[in-house]
C-alpha cells in the first residue's frame, strides 16, 4: 500500500519558514560574495512573526494607501526584506534574489525606495529609518484626525520597525524617539534586534546604556523578549505594543547573530561578510537544510507564506467597501483625501498668492516667505510643517492653526524642538506617507545638522520644502558660527536638490510656487535682513525658470558684461547696473536664484539669459565663491567670501566684505577694462 507523508505540524512550517529567511540571505550573499548575513539569520524568527501574523498588507498592491508601513531601519539586512517580499508574493522574483547587489538588479546592497516593490523607504545610514517611520506615524496620526469620520476610518494602519543596536546609537534615532514619545505615538511599533554585536565586535565596547529605559523616559512602553526565537513571545508581545493606543512601543528582542552558523553565530564575522563555502555548509547541516539546491524554497513554506496575497486582497477589499460607503457619506472628504494620496494639486492653487510693490517697503525675503506660506496653507490642506524651535525667526507658523500635538493630531503646526536632524528624517516619513506635503524650518548653517536626511530626500526624489533663513552674513551680530559660508555650495552639490535663494519678496513668492509644483525636495535659503522689492519688467514668473534677465540695457543686441546675483546681492547688482547704463555702459543683470532649475531649461534658453559669446560676467554672492565658475567662464570674476564671516551689524559686515552696489560698480568697470 502506498504511504504518504503526514502534513506538517503548524510549528514544523514555522520553523521551515523562519530557516527558509535565514537561507535565502546566507545564499545571496555567499553568491554576491558581499552583504551581511547576521542580522537577517538572528533577526528571522521576530520578521517571519511580524509579517505573517501582524502585518496588513496586500503583496498585490504596495501602494494600498492603508497598509501598515514596515520599516528596516537596519538597512544593511535588506536580504531579510527581500526575502519577505519574495516570499509573501511581491513582485520580487528568486531570480533577482540570486542578483543582489549586482547592476541593474531590484535588490541593491541597501533597500532603496521606488526600485524594489513593497520597500517603503530607503534605508542604510542607521536611524535614519527609524526616524522616517517617527514621520509615517505622525502621519497617519494627523491623517485620520482630519480624515475619519465614526466608524468610517480611511486612515487606520500602524507603523513597524525593525531596529538594530547600531540604529539605538545615532543621534538621529534618539532625537526622533524623543519626539515620537512626546507625540504620544501609539500606532508606531519598533521591534529592536538586540543582538549586542557590530562591526567591531560586542556593543559593551562602545555602548552600555539601558536602551529601554531611555525610552521609558522618553514616554514610550517598553517590553523585552529574551529569546529571539520564541514566535508567541513575540506575537504576544506584539499584540500588548498595539494595545498601548497613546504610546509608542519598544519591544527589545534579545537575539544571536549569525544565527545557526557554529562559527559565526554570535561574532562580529557575522555581521558584513559572506559565511564562505564551508561555514555555510556547516550552517545548512546544523539547521537541518539540504545543502543544494541554493535559494531552496520548500513546496509548504511556499504555500504558506503565500497566504499574504489573499489575506492582503481581503483586507483592501474590505477597506474599498468601506471607502465607498464613506464617498457616500463624506464625498468632499473623500475626493480630497484621494486627491492628496495622487499628490495632484487643486485648479488654481497659486491664483491668491501674494504680490508685492516696491511700496509695501523693504521686507525681508523670511517675512515674505511666512506670507506666502500662510496664503498657500489656506488652498493647500496638506502643507503642515514648522521649525526646530525657530518659527518666530524662521516665519513657520501657521496663523489660525493648532499645534500637533500628543492628543491633539489635528493641528498642522509642528513644533520639531533643536532636532534638526530628525526633524528632516521626520519630513521624510511623512511625504513617503502621502496625503501631506512637510516643509521644516531652521537657520541656513544648521542645514549641515540635517544633511543626511537631505541628501536621502533627494535621493528617494520627495517632496519636502526646507525653509532655511539668515542665509549669509546679513544676519550679523550672531556671528561666524551662525554665518553660513559654504552652505549654498552643498546643498547644490546634492543632485536632485533644488536650491532657490530669492532677490526680494515676488522671488520668494515664485520659489514657494517651484516649490510646491516641484516633485522632489527643494531648500528656499531667505535672509533675515529687509530687503527692496525690486521693480523689473520681466514676467515674475521667469524665476520659476531657474534665471532670467533681470534687467537689460538694450543697447546692443548682446551686453557688454553680464551681472549675476542671487538673493540679497541682487539688489546690488541692480544698483551697479544703473550706474553702468547711466554712463552708456551696455550692461544686463540676470537673476539666478536657481542653478537646478536653470539647468533644466532647453539650451536655447539658457543661451538667451547668458550669451556664450559675453565673456564679461560678474556673479555677486555673499557664499563661497566655489562653483560659480560654471557661470563666470574663464575671464569672469565672482564677488564672494571664501573665509569665515564675523560678528558685527548687518550693513557693517556687507561694507567691509566688498557687497555693496559701488563694489560691484568698480570690480565691473575693472572687468571691463581688462577685457
Amino acid at each position: 500500500m502506498p504511504t504518504t507523508e503526514p502534513a506538517p505540524t503548524a510549528a514544523a512550517v514555522d520553523m521551515l519558514a523562519v530557516n527558509t529567511i535565514r537561507m535565502l540571505a546566507a545564499d545571496a550573499v555567499q553568491r554576491a560574495k558581499s552583504g551581511h548575513p547576521g542580522m537577517p539569520m538572528g533577526a528571522a524568527s521576530m520578521a517571519y512573526v511580524l509579517w505573517t501574523r501582524q502585518l496588513k498588507h496586500n503583496p498585490r498592491n504596495p501602494d494600498w494607501p492603508n497598509r501598515d508601513r514596515f520599516v528596516l531601519s537596519a538597512g544593511h539586512a535588506s536580504m531579510l526584506l527581500y526575502s519577505l517580499l519574495h516570499l509573501t508574493g511581491y513582485d520580487l522574483s528568486i531570480d533577482e534574489l540570486k542578483q543582489f547587489r549586482q547592476w541593474g538588479s531590484a535588490t541593491p546592497g541597501h533597500p532603496e525606495h521606488g526600485e524594489t516593490p513593497g520597500v517603503e523607504t530607503t534605508t542604510g545610514p542607521l536611524g535614519q529609518g527609524f526616524a522616517n517611520a517617527v514621520g509615517m506615524a505622525l502621519a497617519e496620526a494627523r491623517l485620520a484626525a482630519e480624515f475619519n469620520r465614526g466608524e468610517h476610518r480611511p486612515i487606520d494602519h500602524h507603523t513597524y520597525v525593525i531596529a538594530s543596536d547600531g540604529d539605538m546609537m545615532e543621534g538621529v534615532q534618539a532625537e526622533a524617539a524623543s519626539f515620537a514619545g512626546h507625540l504620544g505615538l501609539g500606532k508606531l511599533v519598533v521591534l529592536y534586534d538586540d543582538n549586542k554585536i557590530t562591526i567591531e565586535g560586542e556593543t559593551a565596547l562602545a555602548f552600555s546604556e539601558d536602551v529601554p529605559a531611555r525610552y521609558r523616559a522618553c514616554g514610550w512602553h517598553t517590553q523585552t523578549v529574551s529569546d529571539g526565537n520564541d514566535l508567541k513571545a513575540i506575537d504576544a508581545a506584539i499584540d500588548a505594543a498595539k494595545a498601548v493606543a497613546d504610546k509608542p512601543s519598544l519591544i527589545t528582542i534579545e537575539t544571536r547573530i549569525g544565527y545557526g552558523s557554529p562559527n559565526r553565530e554570535n561574532t562580529s564575522r557575522a555581521h558584513g561578510e559572506p559565511l564562505g563555502d564551508e561555514e555555510l555548509a556547516l550552517t545548512k547541516s546544523q539547521l537541518g537544510w539540504p545543502a543544494e539546491p541554493a535559494f531552496c524554497v520548500p513546496d509548504e513554506v511556499a504555500a504558506h507564506f503565500l497566504r499574504a496575497v489573499a489575506e492582503g486582497r481581503s483586507s483592501e477589499t474590505a477597506w474599498q467597501r468601506d471607502m465607498e460607503l464613506y464617498a457616500e457619506a463624506h464625498p468632499h472628504l473623500a475626493a480630497e483625501l484621494d486627491r492628496r494620496t495622487r499628490r495632484d494639486l487643486p485648479l488654481d492653487w497659486d491664483v491668491d498668492l501674494p504680490r508685492f510693490e516696491p511700496s509695501d517697503g523693504p521686507m525681508a525675503t523670511r517675512a515674505a516667505s511666512g506670507k506666502v506660506l500662510n496664503s498657500l496653507a489656506s488652498t493647500l490642506p496638506e502643507v503642515i510643517g514648522g521649525s526646530a524651535d525657530l518659527a518666530g525667526s524662521n516665519k513657520t507658523l501657521l496663523d489660525g492653526h493648532d499645534d500637533f500635538g500628543c492628543g491633539s493630531f489635528e493641528g498642522r503646526n509642528l513644533r520639531f524642538g533643536v532636532r534638526e536632524h530628525a526633524m528632516g528624517a521626520v519630513m521624510n516619513g511623512m511625504a513617503l506617507h502621502r496625503g501631506l506635503l512637510p516643509y521644516g524650518g531652521t537657520f541656513l548653517i544648521f542645514s549641515d545638522y540635517m544633511r543626511p536626511a537631505v541628501r536621502l530626500a533627494a535621493l528617494m526624489r520627495l517632496p519636502t520644502i526646507y525653509v532655511y533663513t539668515h542665509d549669509s552674513i546679513g544676519l550679523g551680530e550672531d556671528g561666524p558660527t551662525h554665518q553660513p559660508i559654504e552652505q549654498l555650495a552643498s546643498l547644490r552639490a546634492i543632485p536632485g536638490l533644488v536650491v532657490f535663494r530669492p532677490g526680494d519678496a515676488n522671488e520668494t513668492r515664485e520659489a514657494w510656487a517651484a516649490a510646491i509644483e516641484e516633485k522632489g525636495p527643494v531648500a528656499i535659503a531667505l535672509t533675515r535682513q529687509k530687503l527692496p522689492v525690486l521693480e523689473t519688467d520681466a514676467d515674475p514668473s521667469a524665476a520659476r525658470r531657474g534665471a532670467y534677465v533681470f534687467a537689460d540695457s538694450g543697447v546692443d543686441a548682446d551686453p557688454a558684461i553680464i551681472l549675476i546675483a542671487t538673493g540679497s546681492e541682487l539688489q546690488l547688482a541692480v544698483g551697479a547696473y544703473r550706474r553702468l547704463c547711466e554712463d552708456g555702459v551696455a550692461a544686463r543683470v540676470v537673476s539666478m536664484p536657481s542653478w537646478e532649475l536653470f539647468e533644466r531649461q532647453e539650451t536655447g534658453y539658457r543661451d538667451a539669459v547668458l550669451p556664450p559669446n559675453v565673456k564679461n560676467r560678474l556673479v555677486v554672492e555673499a557664499g563661497t565663491t566655489f562653483g560659480w565658475s560654471r557661470y563666470a567662464g574663464d575671464r569672469g570674476r565672482v564677488i564672494g567670501i571664501d573665509r569665515f564671516g564675523a560678528s558685527a551689524p548687518s550693513p557693517v559686515n556687507m561694507t567691509e566684505f566688498g557687497f555693496t552696489a559701488e563694489n560691484v560698480e568698480a570690480t565691473a568697470r575693472a572687468l571691463l577694462e581688462q577685457a
